[in-house]
């Protein structure tokens, strides 16, 4: 214990130390102490006795966090901060001034070091610093060309990566060469594009030539939903789109740069890794296979993610902790195992450290192997740590690990901590380490031990402890991914518990094992037996959760605040009775949530589809047929039953309140339970008589200029959608307030958007028509 004490990060001293200074600042002034007891009365501590009570405590608590390494774990929380502080500004911060606010605490740190609290809180003023830092350096270091607008264009790239689909269609990402007919000014670097046939033995690295109709990259479907395009700048996506014809195969003049070429060969073996194990394992539980191993998961059957989704076990096929502990167990006990064969060689040398080396190198190669996800990275820098630590005789800590992994992420790949990924993967493991970090000490606390059973009964306590274990992990990880899952994807697992509780046994005992024993025997042509094994492992989990999720009970939350999912993830840092500082902010958080204040109105980013809130708590949409993906994120977020279709009418009237939209030709108009009257007109024409009516007027028309300027009504038009996003209103006191997602100052990965032509107050593209003009 006292070395692992030594090991600290001195910053942890620096924070923690402040204990000392409590216990010199928490007394009454001299003199004071002795009249202040005798005014309280006989029998009473008084108010020295009191403040001398409470230093100890707290000194003791801030002791022992700071033995935990509570210190140096609350560096990555706090670069975590400033991340989501740069990323969530509304407008793009002078980077010069970044610098410059981290010189200037960073020198006020250094005079007031002698202060152990002025220097912790200068600390952590600088760490929140250098993560807003690390986010402008990011999105200036990636500076993504992104399209403006929609075209058709013939390109010519290379492939990086080929992904099956379930519906049977190919994703391509391509690296884009050349763009002709017409020859694009700004073209993307790299874009994504679906295509229904593929040329036979197209790999990774490949040239291709095609008819692409590229798309810009969609925004939030709502206010604080999930930005696509926030994903595409980082990830160097200018464009996604699909082929009107094509993909041929082509040569590409100019050498494979290097980096390209190494990507592409890894793609290639997982591509081959991936159609071995489709190959041995056939139908959904191949799909499932081929993620668990090589990371791909576009082939998996909506239906099979859909049941694991709403049981809790999707965290499965995201390879993380679990996949990565299992690869290195097997390989460290196989090298050991081997050495014990050989005791003469084993007892002059240090084998415990040659088998350290050959996990990691295994554990380095299923990294690359399986597209190294965020959870991936942060298993693997864990497992890493600990073995480096074996390698050198060194006491490693779980939460230290844990802190390790995420200062590198947040230091290579700041933009992460904006997604669910990286939140609900660090998570789920802080909560795990945390619980059985505390379990650990009350066993190790508790004097004797266990009693001396019979082998039966001590295999029945073994398979007891194993289940109780297994709860509690569904428990805790649960609990601490709730939060994220529903503010990212507005659902739970209701019957999370009772799915792990059946389907996790099988995974650690038969899928996980056969799948490493598979991949090792590979090589030797014997791995059809164990992905057999694997498959019949697989095809009862999923059959487990395809069972309780016909029968789980609505998992859908509804929208979350962005300050609640703030305020209930305080507590996450502190180990000791310091936690309970947090309750009154998780007690906040529980509030907003139930006090929340939904949107009475949702419209789309392109102005075509526009939706309001009913009495019964469903949604009314103003077209028959409306985007399905739009509107099930709308549904979600609202908790909405269902979509209310418009009715057709011959008479541009208003339709009761309650009961949805009523459509004339170009114009349909609905009103709000609240009495207020919205429509919804696709030109400018159509919305002028419905100037006096409503109270909201949504023009699919970016040319509209000026309508119902003499009016009270507020307009959106096609033109401010396309610069802003969508859009959310609410109706207060006879006025609609509207809300955009995006703006109004656009950050680097939306700035492509002035460019559309929408954007430009232009019609929409007609080629007929330009080549009339010509």
């Amino acid at each position: 214990m006292e070395g692992e004490r030594t090991a600290g990060a001195h910053d942890e001293r620096l924070i923690f130390n402040a204990a000392d200074d409590l216990s010199v600042a928490l007394p009454a002034p001299a003199g004071a102490g002795s009249r202040a007891t005798t005014r309280i009365g006989a029998g009473s501590v008084g108010v020295r006795g009191a403040v001398t009570a409470l230093r100890r405590p707290i000194a003791s608590a801030l002791e022992t966090e700071r033995d935990f390494g509570t210190g140096f774990v609350a560096m990555p929380v706090l670069l975590a901060a400033g991340a989501v502080t740069y990323f969530c500004l509304p407008k793009e911060p002078n980077l010069m001034l970044i610098v410059a606010a981290a010189l200037v605490v960073g020198c006020a740190t250094a005079l007031v070091r002698r202060v152990q609290w002025m220097r912790a809180a200068g600390l952590a003023a600088l760490s929140v610093l250098a993560g807003v830092l690390a986010g402008s350096v990011e999105t200036r270091r990636h500076s993504t060309q992104m399209m403006g607008s929609g075209i058709s264009t013939h390109v010519t790239g290379r492939v990086a990566s080929i992904e099956l689909r379930a519906n049977g269609r190919t994703r391509l990402t391509i690296e884009v060469v050349a763009t002709e007919r017409p020859r694009l000014r700004y073209a993307p670097d790299r874009i994504r594009a679906t295509a229904g046939d593929v040329p036979g033995g197209l790999v990774p690295g490949d040239g291709v030539t095609g008819v692409v109709r590229l798309l810009s990259p969609s925004g939030p479907a709502r206010p604080y939903g999930y930005d696509f395009t926030f994903e595409n700048y980082f990830d160097g996506i200018g464009a996604n789109g699909f082929f009107l014809s094509g993909p041929f195969k082509a040569q590409v003049r100019g050498p494979v740069p290097t980096e390209i070429a190494i990507l592409a060969w890894v793609e290639r073996q997982r591509l081959k890794l991936s159609a071995r194990i489709r190959d041995r394992i056939s139908g959904p539980e191949g799909e499932v296979a081929s993620a668990l191993v090589a990371g791909v998961r576009g082939g998996i059957p909506e239906h099979v993610t859909e049941a694991l989704r709403k049981t809790g076990l999707a965290h499965i096929l995201a390879i993380s902790g679990l996949h990565m502990a299992l690869v290195a167990g097997t390989v460290v006990g196989a090298i050991r195992l081997a050495f014990a064969l050989f005791p003469a060689f084993s007892s002059r040398h240090p084998v415990k450290k040659y088998a350290a080396a050959g996990g990691l190198l295994a554990l380095t190669l299923y990294l690359v192997i399986s597209g190294a996800a965020v959870a991936a990275q942060r298993a693997y820098v864990m497992f890493a740590v600990m073995l480096v630590a074996v390698m050198f005789d060194r006491a490693a800590l779980t939460m230290r690990n844990l802190a390790i992994a995420a200062v590198i992420i947040l230091t290579v790949a700041p933009h992460e901590v904006m997604g669910p990924s990286f939140q609900m993967s660090f998570a789920a493991t802080a909560a795990l380490i945390g619980a059985y970090g505390w379990y650990s000490e009350r066993r190790r606390r508790r004097p004797g031990g266990w009693a001396r059973l019979s082998p039966f009964a001590n295999a029945l306590r073994l398979t007891g402890l194993f289940f109780a274990g297994l709860a509690a992990t569904s428990i805790i990880a649960g609990l601490a991914t709730g939060l994220f899952a529903a503010w990212h994807f507005q659902r739970i697992a209701p019957l999370g518990l009772f799915a792990n509780l059946a389907a996790m046994p099988v995974v650690t005992i038969v899928v996980m094992p056969c799948a490493v024993a598979g991949v090792l025997a590979m090589p030797l042509g014997l791995d059809g037996l164990f992905f057999t094994g694997m498959g019949k492992g697989l095809a009862l989990v999923i059959t487990v959760a395809e069972w309780l999720a016909g029968h789980s009970p609505v998992d859908v939350v509804g929208a979350v605040p962005p300050l609640a999912v703030v305020l209930l993830a305080m507590a996450v840092v502190l180990t000791t009775w310091l936690r309970a500082i947090a309750l009154p902010f998780a007690a906040a958080g529980l509030a907003l949530i139930l006090m929340r204040d939904s949107p009475d109105m949702l419209i789309s980013e392109d102005a075509r589809l526009v939706a309001i809130t009913l009495s019964d708590g469903g949604l009314a949409v103003n077209t028959k047929r409306p985007s399905a993906f739009t509107l099930g994120i709308w549904t979600a977020a609202l908790n909405a039953g269902t979509a209310v279709k418009p009715q057709s009418s011959t008479e541009v009237l208003p339709a009761p309140a309650g009961t949805g939209f009523r459509c004339a030709g170009d114009v349909c108009v609905a009103t709000h339970e609240s009495g207020a009257v919205v429509a919804h007109a696709r030109s400018a024409s159509a919305a002028s008589p419905l100037c006096a009516t409503a109270i909201l007027m949504v023009i699919d028309d970016a040319t509209a200029e000026g309508v119902c300027a003499h009016t009270h009504t507020k307009v959106v038009t096609k033109r401010d959608l396309a610069l802003r996003g969508s859009a959310e209103v609410r109706f207060r006191n006879g006025a609609a307030g509207l809300s955009h997602a995006i703006g109004p100052q656009l950050r680097p990965w939306h700035a492509h958007r002035i460019y559309s032509r929408e954007a430009r107050g232009l019609p929409p593209y007609r080629r007929q028509q330009d080549a009339a003009g010509q």
